[in-house]
């Protein structure tokens, strides 16, 4: 019984020890990326080019879809095609609003990356 005891114990020791490093390190990364010097500029391009080859990835989805679906012949098909296809505008709408959301909800959150970070796609 005491054996378990201790077992437990350790685990839930180890449990804050894991938690807290997990919890303090991110806002230390922020920390070091703000007050870098063009880091920010740099995270704010990738994002804005990343986000701008996925919307180009929506667009290019979206109409071989339209091409393939004037081909096939079942019902079946189109309608994969069109789930296909609401997949691919749903996954254009999470590009082009994650970065204004995290923003918006990060300085509503205190987080210092949505103050030194433009994530806005255009």
């Amino acid at each position: 019984m005491r054996n378990r005891c201790e077992r437990f114990g350790q685990k839930v020791v180890f449990g804050i020890i894991v938690l807290s490093l997990v919890a303090v390190e991110p806002a230390l990364a922020q920390n070091a990326v703000c007050d870098a010097t063009g880091l920010p500029n740099m995270v704010s391009g990738f994002f804005q080019l990343t986000t701008g080859i996925g919307l180009i990835g929506v667009v290019v989805v979206w109409q071989a879809n339209s091409l393939a679906e004037m081909f096939t012949l079942g019902p079946d098909q189109r309608e994969r095609l069109k789930q296909y296809r609401r997949q691919a505008l749903k996954s254009g709408v999470v590009l082009v609003i994650l970065g204004p959301l995290y923003s918006v909800a990060g300085a509503m959150m205190g987080l210092p990356l949505a103050s030194c970070i433009d994530l806005t796609p255009l």
